[in-house]
């Protein structure tokens, strides 16, 4: 009987403390580029255009990928279907366009695991600098969100963030 009431009260633990951690996950990135706003946002106006510089796209060369609707506009939506666990089956859909400062789309990822979130890619001039900034809003559902005591998601995304951003960054400074 007693380990009934310790297997009851892991579980009961396990339970309770998702209920006081934020299910929100917000991510971004940010690199300084040498190049006028206009290159820069060819870089990152369409979905095409950020395929050039998308870090998943090394992981898994040979990816299927389809396309609907007309790039760079809402409703413009690109899937992919890779092998590579780390990249996974989804879908991103431009939502919104503010030529040349933000592209607004929604990503929705079937595998490894189902979710959603809100990403974006922000331009912003700074001097001679265009400051880009990649990211994300999301939730983990409850309990999984016990997993953000344990795991550090920033350390992850900046290796992936950071690699697309460098080769973007190289893309736009290059004559």
């Amino acid at each position: 009987m007693t380990v009934f009431y310790v297997i009851f009260i892991i579980i009961a633990i396990l339970l309770i403390i998702p209920l006081f951690i934020s299910k929100d996950m917000n991510y971004e990135k940010s690199i300084q580029i040498k190049a006028p706003i206009q290159k820069v946002w060819e870089s990152v106006g369409t979905l095409d255009a950020m395929d050039q510089w998308s870090p998943w796209n090394e992981k898994d060369p040979n990816m299927e990928k389809t396309f609907t609707g007309v790039d760079g506009e809402t409703g413009a939506k690109q899937s992919w279907v890779s092998r590579e666990k780390n990249v996974g089956e989804g879908s991103q859909t431009i939502v919104s366009v503010d030529k040349p400062n933000i592209i607004n789309t929604k990503l929705e990822f079937i595998k490894p695991f189902k979710s959603e979130a809100d990403a974006y890619v922000k331009l912003s001039e700074e001097g001679s600098e265009i400051k880009t900034t990649w990211g994300f809003k999301s939730q983990m559902p409850y309990p999984m969100n016990i997993m953000k005591l344990f795991m550090n998601f920033e350390a992850n995304m900046d290796k992936d963030f950071g690699a697309g951003l460098n080769k973007l960054k190289k893309i736009c400074e290059s004559v």
